[in-house]
């Protein structure tokens, strides 16, 4: 099996921690990764991304042409990468903050999420991330909710584990708007 995934929002939503975290819990499950954050020169505000495939054979390249997942997080994202998704493949938006009420694509599924007003319910609008990554998981079946708990040992600092319990609430949140 091969997931590729990209994802797009702006400095301090997240992006990059939520790929890194998906990574880490593929390499938990004894997966190959490959993952490639970009971000703009500032990096509140500025653009940021990454690319994360996972694969139980060989991973030729980190770099994604057409990905068959795609998670929007901000309008400007969306705009300018909505394009990005292959033909039946399947994006995830933050209905929050995005509106793809004049998109045209017909050929791929569309997942709207409130991702920020779920992690502003759970008390913290800097969970927005980990909202993604819940959802991401449990649509993909790219990787377990259990591995992604054990791998945020690995992504956050020893002096944030405080915070995974609040974390795991976050991801299941995500894959619980991903099941009816």
């Amino acid at each position: 099996m091969r997931y590729d995934l990209f994802m797009a929002g702006f400095g301090g939503q997240g992006v990059l921690l939520a790929g890194n975290l998906l990574s880490y819990g593929a390499l938990i499950e004894e997966k190959n990764v490959s993952f490639l954050p970009a971000y703009g020169v500032e990096k509140r505000g500025g653009a940021a991304m990454c690319t994360v495939v996972i694969a139980n054979g060989e991973v030729g390249s980190p770099v994604i042409g057409r990905p068959s997942f795609c998670v929007y997080l901000n309008q400007t994202s969306f705009e300018r990468y909505g394009a990005k998704v292959k033909d039946g493949g399947i994006a995830i938006i933050n209905s929050s903050l995005v509106d793809d009420s004049g998109w045209q694509r017909s050929d791929l599924e569309v997942i709207r999420i409130p991702m920020n007003r779920i992690a502003m319910d759970l008390g913290d609008a800097r969970m927005v991330n980990m909202v993604a990554a819940g959802a991401y998981a449990a649509r993909s079946g790219a990787v377990a909710l259990e591995s992604l708990e054990q791998a945020l040992k690995s992504v956050l600092p020893e002096r944030n584990h405080r915070f995974i319990p609040a974390n795991m609430l976050a991801i299941r949140a995500g894959a619980a708007a991903i099941t009816p």
